[in-house]
C-alpha cells in the first residue's frame, strides 16, 4: 500500500492507522527525514508514533552523506525484503514523488556524471550566482526550474547536464518514466483533503514548529558542523538559518516559511495527477478505502 499526497495532508496519522489494520510496517518515502538530527523541520512521526508501528528510513543518513533517489530505491527494496520474510505487510507513506517512482518504476534513464561540465556549471554560478544559474534552467526547463529552488545548486546543475547532455528538459524524461513497467505490486493512494484545508493546517504546523524550537535546532546543527548539509536548504530550515544569521526576522520567517510550503504542497498535488493507477482518497473516506474495511 502507498499513501502519498501533500506536505500536511495527514498521511503520517492515516499511516498508522492503515498499518495497524493490516498488521504492516512502515517505509518512510521522505527526502528530508533519511537524515539524522534534522527533526522539527522535517516533521518526523513523534517518539510514540515511531515506537508503535516499526518504521523504516527515518533518521538512517549522515547529514553530510550523499544521498539520492537511486539509494532510497536500493534501502526501501531492502527493508521490503526484510518485511515481508517475517510475514508483514509493507505501507509506504510520503510525499517525495521521485522517491515513490523510483522505487515503484526504478531509476530514471539519464546521462552519467559529466565532471567537466559540472565543474563549468559551478563555476557559473560561483561566479553569477545561484540565481543566475537558475535562470539559466528556467529558460530550457521551466518546469524543473520550478521544483527546485534557487539555493538548491545541485539539482539544478543535474538538470542542466541533463538538458545538455541529452538535448531534452529533465522534466520530459520524468514524464516518459512514470509510465515504466512496474517493479511491484502496488495500490497508490493519494490523500486528498479540500485545499484549504491542506492551507491551514500547513500554517498551523509551521507556528508549531518555530514555537517547538526549530530557530535552535537549525542553531545547534550550525553548530554541529551542518551549515552546508543538504537538508539545510530545505523550506524551514533555510528561514531559520536566516533567522539565526540576522537576515530574516523570525516573524516574517514563519509567514515565509508557510508560503514557501504551501507553493510546495500545490507542487506535489500537479506531480502526483501524472502517476498511473493513483486513486485519490479524502480523509473521511480513506482508512476503509484502503483496508477494504
Amino acid at each position: 500500500m502507498v499513501i502519498a499526497g501533500p506536505t500536511a495532508s495527514g498521511k503520517t496519522a492515516l499511516a498508522l492507522e492503515v498499518a495497524r489494520c493490516l498488521n504492516a510496517e512502515i517505509i518512510s518515502a521522505d527526502s528530508q527525514q533519511v537524515y539524522r538530527h534534522f527533526d522539527i523541520g522535517t516533521a518526523k512521526p513523534s517518539a510514540d508514533e515511531l515506537a508503535s508501528i516499526p518504521h523504516h528510513l527515518i533518521s538512517v543518513v549522515d547529514p553530510l552523506e550523499d544521498f539520492s533517489a537511486a539509494r532510497f530505491g536500493k534501502m526501501a527494496d531492502a527493508a521490503i525484503a526484510d518485511i515481508h520474510s517475517r510475514g508483514k505487510r509493507v505501507v509506504v507513506v510520503g510525499g517525495t514523488g521521485l522517491y515513490l517512482r523510483v522505487l515503484l518504476h526504478g531509476v530514471m534513464p539519464g546521462p552519467s556524471r559529466d565532471e567537466a561540465l559540472r565543474a563549468e556549471l559551478e563555476a557559473f554560478a560561483d561566479k553569477e550566482g545561484n540565481e543566475a544559474l537558475h535562470q539559466r534552467l528556467a529558460r530550457v526547463d521551466p518546469v524543473t526550474a520550478a521544483k527546485h529552488p534557487i539555493q538548491d545548486r545541485l539539482r539544478v546543475i543535474r538538470a542542466l547536464e541533463i538538458h545538455q547532455l541529452t538535448g531534452k528538459p529533465a522534466s520530459e524524461h520524468r514524464d516518459e518514466h512514470a509510465f515504466a513497467a512496474d517493479r511491484y505490486a502496488y495500490d497508490l493512494f493519494i490523500l486528498s483533503p479540500e485545499r484549504e484545508r491542506v492551507y491551514a493546517a500547513i500554517n498551523a504546523r509551521t507556528a508549531k514548529m518555530f514555537a517547538a524550537g526549530l530557530v535552535e535546532e537549525t542553531r545547534s546543527l550550525v553548530e554541529q558542523g551542518y551549515r552546508n548539509a543538504a537538508p539545510m536548504r530545505a523550506v524551514g530550515y533555510l528561514q531559520a538559518l536566516e533567522v539565526i544569521d540576522g537576515k530574516r526576522a523570525r516573524a516574517q520567517a514563519i509567514q515565509d516559511t508557510a508560503q514557501a510550503t504551501r507553493h510546495y504542497a500545490k507542487r506535489q498535488l500537479t506531480w502526483f495527477k501524472k502517476e498511473k493507477g493513483a486513486r485519490n482518497v479524502t480523509p473521511a473516506e480513506a482508512l476503509a478505502t484502503i483496508t477494504g474495511a
